[in-house]
């Protein structure tokens, strides 16, 4: 196996940026592929044009992605001033335990640092709780203020990290 860097997603690679997000969701049972979210996942170009979009890679191809979103933008969740967000963070099932997620997450910290930002925040599901050890371990704390639910029944939970 070969190293894994991040760096700005290609034009080239958008349609296989979404196929792999959607597909890491579908794996996971995080969502179903008649949901319509899957929509949104697979979308990769338009997530490059309203957000920035970064990719993981190695020797072999695209291991992951993830979608840095600033505060009042179509992709904007939860972010306030002064904050940066990250959305729909996804490692090809086949890549997992390589180290994809973090590797984004770090990539996702330093563009808040190099723009100066004070915060990192990003919401997640109950089910995603690998992803949940992996923030803790990084430093991000629950801010449950900041919960919600997007659909009825579908919550989100909020995390931050202070910069």
């Amino acid at each position: 196996m070969s190293e894994v860097s991040v760096r700005p997603a290609r034009p080239e690679e958008y349609a296989a940026v979404g196929t792999l997000t959607a597909s890491a969701y579908l794996a996971d049972g995080l969502i179903t592929a008649d949901d319509d979210y899957v929509r949104e996942l697979t979308d990769a170009a338009h997530r490059a044009q309203h957000a920035e979009l970064l990719v993981a890679t190695d020797d072999d191809g695209l291991l992951g992605s993830v979608t840095i979103v600033h505060p009042g933008t179509h992709y904007s969740e939860i972010a306030r001033d002064g904050e940066l967000e990250f959305r729909m963070l996804a490692t090809a099932p086949a890549a997992r335990g390589r180290g994809v997620g973090e590797a984004l997450t770090r990539a996702v910290l330093d563009r808040a640092r190099a723009i100066g930002a004070r915060a990192v925040v990003m919401s997640s599901l109950d089910a995603m709780q690998t992803a949940h050890r992996l923030y803790t371990r990084l430093g991000f704390s629950r801010l449950p203020e900041r919960d919600w639910e997007p659909l009825p029944g579908l919550w989100l939970r909020a995390f931050r990290l202070p910069l």
